[in-house]
C-alpha cells in the first residue's frame, strides 16, 4: 500500500491576469494527456494518485492548489465560478488539449464546475461530495452536516469568520480518520500514506484556514452549475464501505439520476480511498473518452 502515493515529480506555478499565483503539482509524462485533479477538503495538490499508471496510459496529472490553499494565492471572493475562470487561464496559457478532470471528495463540485463550462472532455467523480442542499439529499444527511449547512445558509459570513478561527489541519485529519471505516483507516494509518495525506493538509492550511473554509461555504451552498445540463461523460466512483458523512449519502445514486451522461460504479469492497485503491481503473476509463474522439 505504500506505493500508492509518491511525491510530485514537478511543481509549477503561473501568474494569473489579476496578478495572483496559481500553483499545482505534476506527475506523469510532460507531453501526456492532461488530467486536472481537484483534491479533497483543505488539501494542497501534493497528494496525487495513480503515479505508477500515468506513463502507461499516456497521462499527465496536474493537482491544482485551489486559491488560498497550498502555494496558490487567495482569491478575495472565491466561488466555483471564479475557480472556473482561473482554470480556464491555466488551460489557455499552457495550450492544453483534450483536458480531463478528476474530483475527489470536496473536489467534486469543482470538477463539476469545469464540466459545466465544457472546459474538459470528461470527468471522474470519486468519493465525491454531493450537492448537499438538493431536496433528495438533505433528508439523508448526518445531523452534524445538516447543522453546518443550516449555519452557512443562515449567515455565510458569520460561519466563515467563526469556522476559520477553529479549523486546523490536525483537526481535519482527526475528523477524516474518525469518519473513515476500517478499510480506509488501514490505508490512512499506514506510515507512508498517512504522512503524505497529512503533508497535503499542512500545505493546504499554510496560509491559514480561510481557503478551506471558503471552499466549505461554496460547496455547502447552491452550486452555480446545473448538473442536468452537463453533457460531457461523468464517471461516478464510490466505495460501498465508505462511511464518510460528507461524501454522497446515497453513493452517487441521485447524482447519476441528474446527469445526462453518467457511468455509476459502486465497489462494495472499497471505501472512500477508492481513488488510490482503484486508480488505474479510474484513469483507464477516463482516458477511454479521449480515445473515442474523432
Amino acid at each position: 500500500m505504500n506505493n500508492l502515493v509518491t511525491p510530485p515529480q514537478r511543481r509549477a506555478r503561473m501568474q494569473l491576469q489579476d496578478g495572483r499565483i496559481l500553483a499545482w503539482s505534476e506527475w506523469g509524462d510532460v507531453d501526456g494527456v492532461p488530467v486536472l485533479f481537484c483534491p479533497g477538503a483543505g488539501m494542497s495538490g501534493w497528494l496525487g494518485f495513480g503515479a505508477q499508471d500515468l506513463p502507461d496510459l499516456g497521462l499527465k496529472l496536474l493537482a491544482i492548489d485551489r486559491p488560498g490553499l497550498g502555494l496558490s494565492d487567495a482569491h478575495p471572493h472565491k466561488t466555483l465560478s471564479s475557480w472556473v475562470d482561473d482554470t480556464r487561464e491555466l488551460i489557455q496559457c499552457h495550450n492544453l488539449d483534450n483536458v480531463l478532470a478528476v474530483g475527489f471528495s470536496q473536489g467534486a463540485p469543482f470538477a463539476f464546475a469545469l464540466a459545466g463550462e465544457s472546459l474538459v472532455k470528461a470527468i471522474a467523480i470519486v468519493s465525491g461530495q454531493d450537492e448537499l442542499i438538493h431536496p433528495h439529499i438533505k433528508p439523508l444527511l448526518h445531523p452534524d452536516v445538516a447543522g453546518m449547512i443550516a449555519a452557512v445558509q443562515q449567515d455565510p459570513v458569520e460561519f466563515e469568520q467563526q469556522f476559520s478561527q477553529m479549523a486546523t489541519p490536525e483537526g481535519l485529519w482527526r475528523l477524516i480518520i474518525g469518519m473513515s471505516g476500517e478499510c480506509d483507516r488501514r490505508l490512512y494509518d499506514s506510515e507512508t500514506f498517512g504522512k503524505a495525506y497529512q503533508q497535503a493538509l499542512q500545505e493546504g492550511f499554510s496560509q491559514g484556514a480561510q481557503g478551506y473554509v471558503r471552499d466549505l461555504v461554496n460547496t455547502f451552498s447552491s452550486w452555480p452549475v446545473k448538473l442536468e445540463n452537463i453533457t460531457v461523460p461523468v464517471d461516478l466512483w464510490y466505495g460501498g464501505a465508505d462511511t464518510s458523512t460528507v461524501h454522497s449519502p446515497d453513493f452517487g445514486a441521485t447524482l447519476a439520476s441528474r446527469l445526462p451522461n453518467a457511468s455509476h460504479t459502486v465497489d462494495p469492497e472499497a471505501g472512500g480511498s477508492i481513488l488510490w485503491t482503484r486508480s488505474r481503473d479510474i484513469l483507464t476509463k477516463l482516458k477511454s473518452y479521449i480515445n473515442k474522439l474523432p
